[in-house]
């Protein structure tokens, strides 16, 4: 039997029939698990960096084997399944495993179930479905961002797919006390059932997954951005107010509105150029008819004090003056079957390849001599899902491989494009703005974004979870659309007050962004290049009605006078990986209510907000954990471990400090 077990250098090896499962340490408290029915286990990390040598406890014994590193333990039993425990004996997770080969046990079963299934595809690869017994208590966090309203995200059902407006980030923060990344890139599935939890690849090589025990949500969240990468530190600009709108048409429209801001006296901090400003996707400049003197434009916004920031596509139309070079040097994405054209829109168009290094390199190459070398130091990196006309996964072939098996990677790498790009040049704290990410984008400064959402408050309650659940999975730079982005006229009294309220949760997001395609739409102004691109309404602060701008400036301020507290919540996401925005049992894991009230949330460790997330509130319920609490509008004090109710006129959200906070002086 002992046979079946084998340890090689500080590796734990089970091998049965065609698989071989290794089991080691992988940072602090954690082990990472690989198995496969390949002749040579697959040496892809993908989202894990290679820790420091850890020196973990091995011991095999006649039924079973164990590994232990710090306060995490592996115990596999000969039938092959895992338990893995903390530092105190108690079980965090187990495999689901009903099979027949150790009749002593008590998951002894003619169901024959396994709790690694390959599923072999034919002339291919396999199909994988890892199964894990389920606490139907336990409470689950994380996962990136879905279109829904859920924060716990037990008896939730996710696909593994990048999507517009959906971001899949693969790990899960438990209330048992460990944190779990699905290491794998491949489009799948995650069911968090009642019963079991079932994790899905449509094609892959391999099994391989991370876990770590904690004994705080903080605890966990430190070492899983300790093997996935820290965020860098966010410089002191991008912590204000951004202004954009789909989409300033010409040089002088942008240059009119940045003015306005400055004559206005209003904190403002980027301004954005958004897509179709160039001729043709996958040219990669601006199209100087309607753009005629970048280097004028750029020149004066830095000295309003403005940073400029461009929309870049992936997206390469037929007719750019790129495309023929890069289709005959493999830099785009390539169709299974049917006509090569991944997405349509304003002409057929095909992605470039961000998994081929050549064709990062080229792309950043295209935005380095036309916009980088100008003085642009952030970009809109849109469409990062890529966003396909068809989300036919299994038709789009990559440099890594198959879609099916590698695509979720593609935003991270699509984030590195740049980052590597501006790192060689020199650049710190390097950010740019993306609509999608997977594990480890954060590390290429990958400040993400909720994707083209509805302008409803149904939509604003998704965001709300969607922003929690993504700095739990370690992306700690997130932000919305304020006010959503598909619809919303600026005269509309239901429109100006969910944008109200949505301004008012921007200021105690990551970042605070003020975007929209407005209604009604502005006609395109030209029968060529950018000209052909349709404008939204009018979307400044000033847009929205007078009684409504004053609300609006209120905010501004305060967003900007709070940048100093910013700048510590920035330091410690860099860190340690602290989400910026929290869940309550951040920061109070010990009370047990912390972890069931999903509509308010910490801003780091010293204010808890709690947004208007409903039309027409005049008041709201808030709980506040133990210690004491002011009230910023009233003052007042009030000790917490108790819900209270609270006045919500339409200028103020319910915002309590403690620790001696104060945020008209801090």
């Amino acid at each position: 039997m002992t046979q079946l077990f084998r340890i090689h250098k500080n590796r734990l090896i089970y091998h049965y029939d065609a698989e071989e499962v290794w089991i080691e340490p992988w940072g602090k408290n954690s082990l990472r698990v690989r198995a496969c029915k390949m002749p040579e286990m697959p040496p892809e990390d993908w989202a894990l960096l290679t820790p420091e040598a850890c020196d973990p406890k091995i011991s095999i014994g006649e039924e079973s084997a164990e590994i232990a590193n710090g306060q995490i333990c592996a115990k596999m039993s000969k039938a092959g399944k895992l338990t893995f425990y903390n530092q105190n004996g108690k079980v965090l997770l187990k495999e689901f495993l009903r099979n027949r080969r150790d009749i002593k046990s008590d998951y002894c079963s003619a169901l024959e179930i396994e709790a690694r299934e390959f599923k072999p595809i034919i002339g291919g690869d396999y199909e994988l479905k890892v199964r894990f017994e389920s606490d139907p208590e336990e409470k689950i966090f994380g996962m990136g961002q879905y279109q829904q309203p859920y924060l716990n995200l037990k008896g939730t059902d996710l696909e593994l797919a990048q999507r517009n407006s959906q971001a899949s980030v693969p790990f899960a923060l438990s209330s048992l006390g460990y944190g779990f990344l699905w290491n794998n890139p491949a489009i799948g599935r995650v069911t968090f059932g009642k019963n079991l939890t079932t994790w899905q690849a449509c094609s892959t090589k391999k099994m391989d997954y991370w876990i770590t025990a904690g004994n705080t949500p903080a605890e966990i969240e430190d070492t899983y951005s300790s093997v996935t990468g820290r965020v860098p530190m966010m410089p002191d600009y991008a912590m204000g107010f951004w202004q954009c709108k789909l989409r300033y048409q010409t040089q002088e429209e942008l240059l009119h509105v940045a003015r306005e801001y400055k004559k206005r006296s209003l904190p403002i901090s980027v301004i954005v150029i958004d897509y179709f400003h160039w001729p043709l996707q996958g040219d990669w400049r601006f199209d100087t008819k309607y753009w005629p003197d970048p280097d004028a434009m750029i020149r004066e916004l830095k000295e309003m004090g403005i940073e400029l920031m461009v929309s870049i596509w992936p997206t390469v139309d037929y007719r750019s003056e790129n495309f023929q070079e890069m289709l005959e040097k493999g830099y785009l994405v390539r169709t299974e079957r049917g006509m090569r054209i991944t997405m349509g829109c304003l002409g057929n168009t095909i992605h470039y390849d961000s998994t081929n290094p050549n064709a990062r390199d080229y792309v950043w190459q295209k935005v380095k001599a036309n916009y980088y070398d100008k003085g642009i130091r952030l970009f809109w990196l849109d469409e990062a899902e890529p966003e396909y006309g068809v989300y036919d996964f299994e038709n789009y072939r990559y440099h890594l491989g198959p879609d099916t098996q590698v695509g979720n990677i593609y935003p991270m790498m699509y984030a590195k494009t740049f980052f590597d790009g501006m790192k060689a040049e020199g650049q710190k704290n390097i950010i740019n703005l993306l609509r999608c990410a997977w594990a480890g984008s954060q590390r290429y400064g990958a400040l993400v974004w909720s994707g083209d959402i509805h302008s409803s408050f149904r939509s604003f309650r998704n965001q709300f979870a969607a922003g929690l659940n993504m700095g739990i999975a370690g992306i700690p730079w997130w932000t919305t659309d304020i006010g959503g982005f598909h619809g919303g006229d600026p005269k509309d009294p239901a429109f100006q007050e969910l944008l109200v309220r949505w301004f008012e949760y921007g200021a105690f997001c990551p970042v605070m962004r003020l975007h929209g395609e407005r209604q009604p739409l502005k006609a395109p102004i030209g029968t060529e290049g950018g000209g052909l691109c349709v404008s939204g309404a009018d979307n400044e602060v000033w847009s929205f009605g007078e009684e409504n701008y004053k609300i609006l400036r209120k905010f501004l301020f305060l967003r900007e006078n709070m940048k100093p507290y910013i700048t510590k919540l920035m330091k410690d996401a860099h860190e340690t990986g602290a989400p910026v925005m929290r869940p309550l049992f951040f920061d109070f894991p010990e009370d047990e209510l912390s972890w069931d009230y999903t509509d308010e949330y910490m801003f780091g460790s010293e204010i808890l907000v709690a947004p208007v997330l409903y039309e027409k509130m005049k008041e709201r319920k808030v709980y506040l954990p133990a210690g004491e609490w002011h009230d910023l509008w009233s003052g007042k004090c009030y000790d917490g471990g108790k819900t209270i109710t609270v006045p919500t006129p339409m200028d103020q959200i319910p915002v309590f400090t403690r620790g001696g906070l104060n945020l008209k002086t801090c």
